[in-house]
């Protein structure tokens, strides 16, 4: 049996917004934004740590759309734009948004989605503002373009996974495929996103992620064709930052034009 495989490693699931200048809007205001409303914003908008962008209806063009709004406890303080408060987030939003979606762990690396968190100005927190809105947006963490979204993104992955929203390359070798949606000319997708540890395990090191996520990817991958007789498949494992950030995962990719 001839298996082939490659190693491509990949940088931070989630990279929090940088800190943006005040201006004047509703980023200002006391009042929370909208739970699913929908927006049009673009890459440069996800950079920032506030947003103004004016909601417009799902039925028009939208490039995001707002899953959660929630509210800093007071427990982490009156600073503003802290270390903690992007942690809580984080921990608030990643399983709302996966519940929104309908994805679990194992989707949640193989989708062409990601999410981003937007709060009050330092001129909107200082008047007693503590909201923060969640989106869905349509593009993976770092997109420095997005792609318009269906109607609403609730529930997007119930039933049969759109193919315009799972993750594939194109390209003769892994390391130089292009990424893009399933739904366009394809050699290689993204079929697993295996389990590496437990939540609480300490980070086992490169060379041991690497081994154990090429080891359980050949398996996976197997599986998924049906164990053909002659198969290639890549993997994409994470470093200790995306560890400790909480990602046990590494994704596996057969290659398949199907």
């Amino acid at each position: 049996m001839r298996r082939t495989h490659v190693v491509l490693l990949l940088a931070a699931l989630v990279v929090a917004p940088a800190l943006a200048a005040c201006g004047s809007g509703p980023s200002d205001s006391k009042v929370a934004p909208k739970r699913l409303a929908c927006r049009d914003l673009d890459g440069a908008d996800l950079k920032d740590h506030t947003n103004d962008t004016a909601p417009v209806p799902c039925a028009k063009r939208h490039t995001a759309q707002t899953f959660f709004v929630g509210r800093f406890p007071a427990r982490l303080g009156d600073d503003y734009n802290t270390k903690k408060q992007g942690a809580y987030v984080f921990d608030t939003c990643q399983p709302a948004y996966q519940k929104f979606l309908d994805i679990d762990d194992s989707l949640t690396l193989r989708v062409e989605l990601s999410w981003a968190w937007f709060a009050p100005s330092e001129q909107g927190w200082s008047k007693g503002a503590r909201w923060f809105r969640c989106d869905v947006v349509g593009g993976r963490a770092g997109a420095t373009t997005l792609r318009a979204l269906p109607r609403t993104a609730q529930a997007l992955f119930h039933g049969l996974p759109p193919d315009a929203w799972l993750s594939c390359r194109r390209g003769a070798t892994f390391t130089s495929a292009t990424r893009l949606p399933c739904s366009q000319k394809h050699d290689w997708r993204a079929v697993s996103a295996i389990k590496l540890g437990e939540p609480d395990d300490p980070y086992p090191g490169d060379r041991f992620s690497e081994v154990r996520a090429r080891d359980y990817c050949n398996d996976a991958v197997g599986a998924w064709t049906g164990y053909a007789p002659d198969y290639a498949y890549a993997y994409t494992w994470f470093h200790k930052a995306e560890w400790q950030a909480g990602n046990r995962r590494a994704v596996c990719w057969a290659r398949t034009d199907r």
